[in-house]
C-alpha cells in the first residue's frame, strides 16, 4: 500500500526536477563550468576516449536524465504497458524542445530527443528486466519444468 503511495510522489517531483531542469529561462552556462571544464579534459586525456567532449556530456547527461521517467512509467502503469512509457517520454521531449523555442537562452535540440528517449527505453529495459529476474527467482524449481 504504501509503495502506491509513494510513487506517484516521486514522479511528481521527478517530473518538477526535469521541468526546472529543462525549461528555467535563464540556465547557467554548463560549458563555462570550471569543473566541467576539467572532468572533460581528464576524461579525454585517457587513452582511447579523446572523444569526449562537451558534446557528448550533454547527450549523456540527457540520457541519464530521462532514464528515471522509463522506470516510473513503467512501475506506475505495468510493465506490459513499456511503450506508453516510452511513449510519455517521446511526449515529454518533444513538449520540452517546443517549449525552448520561445525561451532565448534555451536551445531546441533534435538529438534531445534521440538521447531523451534512449534513456527512457533504458528505464524501461531495468525494470522489465527485473521484473522477470523476479518472477523466475519466485518460480519453485519443480515449477520450471
Amino acid at each position: 500500500m504504501r509503495r502506491r503511495a509513494v510513487l506517484p510522489i516521486l514522479t511528481v517531483v521527478y517530473l518538477l526536477a526535469v521541468a526546472g531542469i529543462t525549461l528555467d529561462p535563464a540556465p547557467g552556462n554548463p560549458a563555462g563550468n570550471p569543473l566541467l571544464r576539467a572532468l572533460l579534459r581528464a576524461v579525454s586525456a585517457v587513452p582511447g576516449l579523446g572523444w569526449v567532449d562537451y558534446s557528448v556530456a550533454e547527450f549523456t547527461a540527457n540520457v541519464l536524465l530521462f532514464v528515471p521517467m522509463g522506470v516510473l512509467f513503467t512501475l506506475l502503469l505495468g510493465v506490459w504497458r513499456w511503450w506508453l512509457a516510452v511513449a510519455i517520454g517521446v511526449v515529454a521531449t518533444l513538449l520540452i524542445e517546443f517549449t525552448q523555442l520561445f525561451l532565448p537562452a534555451r536551445v531546441s535540440d533534435p538529438r534531445d530527443l534521440l538521447a531523451n528517449t534512449l534513456g527512457t527505453l533504458i528505464g524501461v529495459a531495468i525494470v522489465v528486466l527485473f521484473t522477470r529476474a523476479a518472477a523466475r527467482a519466485e518460480t519453485p524449481a519443480s515449477d520450471a519444468r
